[in-house]
């Protein structure tokens, strides 16, 4: 009974694909980071990229001009 649990449970680890998270830098009249890219509605994007990771998200925020927190 517990080979077949185990059996059932790497088969669904196997099976289950990888989430691979990207963050973005959108703007309305301040910036914040999200993990959807914005549509251009609501919110619009900043700078052309998508980060891997949310410190590199952060950190293109605080450097990105249109934020007005670039020095």
């Amino acid at each position: 009974m517990l080979r077949r649990l185990v059996v059932i449970i790497l088969s669904m680890l196997a099976v289950t694909p990888a989430v691979a998270n990207e963050y973005y830098v959108a703007q309305t009249n301040h910036c914040k980071v999200v993990d959807a890219k914005p549509d251009g509605t609501k919110w619009t994007m900043v700078g052309t990229n998508s980060y891997p990771t949310l410190d590199a998200a952060r950190a293109a925020k605080k450097a990105a001009p249109e934020c007005g927190q670039a020095k």
